[in-house]
């Protein structure tokens, strides 16, 4: 079963390109470019023997470098580790170069798909009036899982553009540039280093697609660009810079400076965009006005002289410029024109939306110490003592806060600095530039309340309403289950409701998938997820509040990623819908959003999902009594299993002294610290979802994108309803795509090369059931989707993960061969460790989307 256009597209490309490699002029390439092959095949066959990696790999030394030194052996496989690395930028390139001839660019899920189907079945109308009131928001974050150098992104850009143009010349010349340029950061990166990353993304990307999308839309359903009045149809969130939830290096002044950043890009677009659009409008009454921006953009981007101070200003003599060339030179132009209005209305000055996140328990300490000051320590005890109700009165009864000057704790004066920085990015950037904070860890109304009076009493608003929208991150599954009638308890806020109908009666709502995952396994977090979606949904419209979701999703299936579009094309009525809101992270911003044609293609499909849930109800939809009960009991059978894999006796140790977890902190590709938590120990409720699911992606057994579904199938098998599951993933577009999800992570396992770990006299019970649970799952899977193979419906994604596998496979085995090798001796090894630092890079690379 192979896909002939993806065969000669890539596969085919990739083996003559590769080739290149071994005419590398470089030191010892000819020697590892000849030698890699030969391990990658022993690495095939040894596993097909069920060997172990430390002997495929003893055994590669004794057969080709038997006189040899230690030292000698390891480097070589420190330079292996350098060429698959080189491998796989190869590959990507070669993938992303051929994106349009192996996605079908205005197939399902295309704006030109969706206007055929309305112009087919007469819902132009409904169209319009659902984008009037849509809006897709975008959010990146810089959660370290990017791990390519901006020069090394840099290179990759051209060798694509190269491969594209067949221009074997300048392939060659750019492999040998790759295989000089270093791909580790020397140090870590700080917070303004990755929003300025991020930014080349804004810059280089999103601000071409967007427009485009836009344009397209608009122009094929007659609608004037100028008096497009929803601009942020599709709009970019920015966390760099603002996410202070665990890490101690973003603070007030980066928050600031990241928003200048944002906005001396955002006008370097629109000045060089100017200089283009006015070497065309060079006529009378209209050249003057076009002269005046282009000098006022140049002034406010190099004299630092602020002639335009915000949007609305900018764009006021855009229209002046319009109505001359209209009224004067028949319009001559004027599309070009117009093209630029719509991208000032979308970017403003702000480009992205920023947002700042804070985890609750830091409020809950910050209003301790706050309360101490004020009232003393006796009164403190007291507040303690107080029910919740009790506590939110205490706290709305406080006018002022303590002098500031007063405040001990370092930390705290930061938090309450962050509102310093909301009111300067408003004011420089515009209120689009930050007008979210986000409460992670989100356990109560309290701790909704705590931040919205932090904010009375620190932000000052002329009008008397609060330029800010408070927005609960609900995670775990208790916290999920809780969600709801912590909403109504603040909609029944009279002080709350007063803000929130200031704000347009809107209310944002964040879901994380990521730490649902973590903490109740993968069916349970999903299926938790919508039954809250569903009813704060039905909470919010009994009091008229308008609810807006925001997931918080990662790469992988584990972490809410995977084909997202069907998720949200599957959602139903019972599921507010005016709005998509998503984090994109990592490497899964670089694959799907890195380049215009790639970018283009997903929020296209993001946005028409949100758009067809709508205009086309269906009954594959909505969930029936039946259908929901039946998920139910799989969500409860596959939670008890997890939780009980959980708390395993050795399932901790094994994540901390067997799998890279604690490498995650060493490898320099991101600013946060490991874990949330202070102390030396390993705690789960501590551990980061990032490195926690990476781990698990590095030892290739991806436990938490599918442990527990075949669990749950089997038990729907022994009560007799398997035909019911089966009936339920041909009926149901939630579940099919559940379970798609899922077979992403069954095909990036491995276990042959952990195997070994079936005789530790340690960890030989934890490895056997996370074993026993992959075959199950895997063959039940199959037999409830009725697939021969893992994502028969989808070759392109088969395909492409079957050759990243095997890209990988000596990295894979080079890894286990220094864990294995570091747990039989009882002991560390530096050379050892550093293997698999070195080899975690590739890995997690090839998978594109695995942490």
């Amino acid at each position: 079963m192979t896909n002939n256009k993806y065969q000669n597209e890539v596969a085919k490309r990739f083996t003559i390109y590769n080739s290149l490699f071994l005419d590398l002029p470089f030191s010892d390439i000819n020697r590892t470019g000849t030698l890699l092959p030969i391990l990658a095949s022993k690495c095939e066959e040894g596993y097909q023997k069920d060997k172990s990696p430390k002997e495929i790999i003893q055994g590669f030394f004794q057969e080709l470098m038997s006189k040899n030194s230690d030292e000698e052996r390891h480097n070589l496989l420190f330079k292996m580790v350098q060429y698959v690395e080189r491998q796989v930028v190869l590959f990507d390139s070669i993938e992303d170069a051929a994106f349009d001839k192996i996605h079908d660019l205005r197939g399902k899920g295309s704006v030109q798909a969706l206007l055929a189907r309305v112009e087919n079945d007469r819902k132009k109308e409904a169209l319009i009036e659902k984008l009037n009131n849509f809006s897709v928001r975008l959010t990146l974050t810089a959660h370290p899982t990017q791990f390519y150098p901006g020069n090394v992104l840099g290179i990759i850009t051209d060798l694509e553009t190269a491969i594209k143009n067949n221009d074997l010349g300048n392939i060659n010349l750019l492999l040998q540039q790759l295989g000089k340029t270093g791909f580790i950061n020397k140090e870590k990166p700080t917070p303004l280093d990755e929003a300025v990353s991020l930014i080349w993304f804004l810059t280089n990307v999103f601000y071409k697609s967007i427009p485009d999308i836009l344009t397209r839309l608009l122009n094929s359903l007659d609608i004037p660009l100028h008096e497009w009045d929803n601009p942020g149809l599709l709009k970019v969130g920015f966390w760099p810079g603002g996410d202070r939830d665990g890490n101690p290096f973003v603070t007030h002044d980066i928050t600031v400076k990241v928003a200048e950043r944002l906005q001396k890009w955002i006008l370097r677009c629109y000045y060089r965009d100017v200089r283009l659009i006015k070497r065309r409008l060079t006529f009378k009454h209209v050249e003057p006005i076009m002269a005046k921006v282009e000098s006022g953009l140049f002034n406010s981007l190099f004299e630092d002289q602020s002639f335009y101070t915000s949007k609305d200003a900018l764009l006021s003599d855009l229209m002046e410029a319009r109505k001359c060339l209209v009224e004067y030179h028949d319009g001559l132009f004027l599309d070009q024109l117009d093209e630029f209005i719509l991208k000032v209305k979308i970017f403003g000055f702000h480009f992205a939306n920023m947002d700042v996140r804070q985890d609750s328990r830091k409020h809950d300490g910050l209003w301790d110490e706050l309360i101490a000051l004020k009232l003393g320590s006796k009164e403190l005890e007291k507040y303690h003592e107080l029910s919740e109700a009790e506590k939110i009165s205490f706290l709305f009864d406080i006018d002022q806060l303590p002098a500031f000057d007063n405040i001990q704790d370092d930390f705290h004066k930061e938090m309450l600095k962050s509102f310093d920085a909301i009111q300067t990015v408003q004011k420089e950037n515009g209120e689009d530039g930050l007008h979210r904070y986000i409460i992670s860890n989100c356990q109560s109304a309290l701790h909704v309340l705590e931040v919205f009076k932090l904010a009375q009493l620190n932000i000052k608003h002329q009008s008397g309403q609060l330029p800010l929208d408070i927005v609960p991150l609900f995670e775990t599954i208790d916290d999920l289950a809780k969600a709801p009638k912590i909403m109504e308890q603040l909609y029944k806020n009279e002080a709350y409701a007063a803000h929130l109908q200031s704000r347009g009666a809107k209310q944002t709502i964040m879901l994380g998938f990521s730490d649902g995952t973590k903490d109740g396994g993968y069916i349970r977090a999903n299926w938790s997820i919508l039954q809250a979606k569903e009813e704060l949904t039905k909470v919010s419209r009994l009091y008229d509040v308008s609810v807006v979701f925001f997931d918080g999703r990662g790469g992988p299936p584990a972490r809410g990623g995977g084909n997202m579009h069907n998720f949200y094309a599957s959602l139903g009525p019972q599921v507010e819908n005016k709005e998509i809101q998503i984090t994109i992270q990592g490497q899964t911003i670089s694959a799907n959003y890195g380049k215009p044609v790639s970018c283009t293609y997903n929020l296209e499909q993001l946005l028409c999902a949100g758009i067809e849930n709508e205009l086309y109800p269906s009954s594959e939809k909505s969930l029936t009594d039946e259908q929901r009960a039946l998920i139910n009991r799989m969500a409860d059978v596959s939670y008890q299993f997890y939780k009980d894999f959980k708390n395993h006796p050795q399932f901790l140790p094994y994540l901390e002294h067997v799998t890279p977890l604690k490498y995650f902190g060493k490898v320099n590709i991101g600013s946060r610290p490991l874990k949330r938590g202070k102390d030396s120990g390993l705690k789960f409720d501590d551990l980061r979802a990032i490195p926690f699911v990476g781990s698990w992606a590095q030892m290739k057994q991806n436990i938490p994108g599918f442990f527990g579904v075949g669990a749950a199938l089997e038990a729907l098998k022994a009560e007799g309803r398997f035909e019911a599951a089966q009936a339920l993933y041909q009926d149901s577009l939630f579940f099919r795509s559940l379970l798609g999800n899922s077979m992403q992570s069954l095909a990036k396992s491995f276990y042959k090369s952990t195997a070994y770990l079936q005789n530790d006299t340690k960890y030989a019970d934890l490895w056997n059931l996370m074993f026993g649970e992959y075959q199950r799952t895997l063959k039940l899977i199959l037999e409830v989707s009725g697939m021969d193979v893992l994502l028969q419906d989808n070759l392109t994604s088969k395909e492409s993960i079957e050759i990243r596998e095997k890209i990988v496979l000596p990295l894979i085995t080079i890894q286990q061969y220094a864990i294995q090798t570091m747990l039989e001796r009882g002991e560390d090894d530096p050379v050892l460790q550093k293997l698999i630092l070195r080899t975690m890079f590739g890995i997690i690379n090839a998978a594109r989307n695995a942490a």
